[in-house]
């Protein structure tokens, strides 16, 4: 066992943070040259979603504290991976953005030696989502750090974080994992069935969270069934607005469900906290305290909103990635093996022209909910797009249901 077990398929990502952790030790040591080579203070993890890009920066902050560079089993170990080890700083966001006053207190934490731990290591999970102040504000700390202060940046892609960031860190790319990896994965930590474990694995391309969730939870399959769906529902323009309308209704059911976990807990917490409910005047700034909550619930709930969304256009993409393989006969596999029949009737009565121009509005419809298109209108034109005239109907077999 060790901190690196949870990172599926990188190992040439985990060659180099390994060979990094050496290097840190060394310069504990006092040594000089090429001992330290591998070790910088400020690191850019990319990678695809699903990759494990947080996995990452929380293994090697664990790696870092821990006296056999990573064994997964001491306590600064258990203590950095779960967020509880004073000396390790993980930052991440339910919302659309990382606010300028968040980095502010992780760059006054960054400044301090550490307490307990061999270094002050900041991870920040989300750099994609800094504004631009926060980036500001989080440059001179990157450009100028404590001795002992290493910064760990998280983001899909190095494009996605802004330049003066970018070009003061160690970039480290993640590949998207291999099916067999994943599928490896979930037959040996969770015990899934291998014929499940290679559709989960095949369905969530890539995405290792997507891949647990389609093994273990039936629900979850079933949701994908329905967007797949889609394309073999388009019969005439009233189908594609009602196939929208339905998208747009299931992210909204989905992600209200798991926000609403999450509030009341907040909720009852803050309210503790400000001693609302308790004998004696209500706190002056409760009110308001728990205003911004609402507010900042509602930015989050519709962040997830959206983020269900795009992966239920990626699914589409999927499906229509698989027609226009079957189309040109390119005999790559395919990511939903299991309708292939109808994938094969799909591809027969389209051209690959057209299956390209499909790809493309379900891109444009990524891209327009990602710049803050209302999503209705955004899946009505894709929808509409998508539309190829009457087709004999489509329901998929209950026995590839799961």
């Amino acid at each position: 066992m060790s901190v690196w077990d949870d990172l599926v398929g990188q190992e040439p990502a985990v060659t180099v943070l390994r060979r990094a952790v050496e290097g840190a030790a060394a310069v504990l040591r006092g040594e000089r040259g090429a001992a330290v080579a591998g070790m910088t203070h400020a690191w850019l993890i990319t990678g695809p979603p699903g990759s494990g890009r947080s996995n990452a920066g929380r293994a090697f902050a664990a790696a870092l504290q821990c006296h056999n560079n990573g064994c997964g089993e001491c306590n600064e170990c258990r203590t950095a991976l779960s967020g509880a080890h004073p000396d390790v700083s993980l930052i991440r966001t339910e919302l659309l953005s990382i606010r300028v006053s968040e980095v502010r207190e992780l760059v006054r934490r960054a400044a301090m030696s550490p307490t307990q731990g061999r270094w002050q290591v900041m991870v920040v999970e989300d750099a994609d989502r800094l504004t631009e102040q926060a980036a500001d504000a989080l440059l001179k700390s990157i450009e100028e750090p404590s001795p002992r202060t290493v910064w760990v940046l998280c983001a899909p892609t190095v494009e996605d974080v802004v330049p003066t960031i970018r070009s003061r860190c160690r970039l480290l790319v993640l590949r998207t994992p291999p099916v067999a990896a994943v599928a490896e994965m979930l037959t040996a930590k969770l015990d899934v069935d291998r014929e499940l474990a290679w559709f989960a694995a095949r369905a969530a391309q890539g995405h290792i969270g997507r891949a647990r969730a389609l093994a273990r939870d039936s629900e979850v399959r079933e949701r994908r069934t329905k967007v797949l769906e889609v394309p073999f529902a388009l019969r005439d323009l009233g189908a594609c607005l009602k196939s929208a309308q339905q998208l747009l209704d299931a992210a909204k059911v989905e992600a209200k469900a798991s926000a609403e976990k999450v509030d009341e807990k907040e909720r009852a917490e803050l309210e503790q906290a400000l001693g609302v409910g308790t004998k004696g005047a209500k706190p002056r700034e409760a009110n308001a305290a728990l205003k911004e909550l609402e507010e900042q619930q509602k930015a989050r709930a519709k962040r997830w909103e959206r983020d269900v969304l795009d992966r239920s256009l990626v699914d589409l993409m999927a499906l229509y990635r698989d027609v226009l393989v079957v189309q040109t006969r390119a005999g790559a596999e395919l990511i939903n093996d299991e309708l292939r029949r109808h994938i094969e009737q799909l591809g027969a009565r389209t051209t690959p022209e057209q299956t390209i121009r499909r790809l493309d509005a379900i891109s444009t419809c990524r891209e327009a909910i990602e710049a803050n298109v209302a999503p209705l209108l955004a899946l009505e034109a894709m929808t509409v797009s998508l539309f190829e005239g009457r087709t004999d109907g489509f329901h998929i077999p209950r026995q590839v249901r799961r």
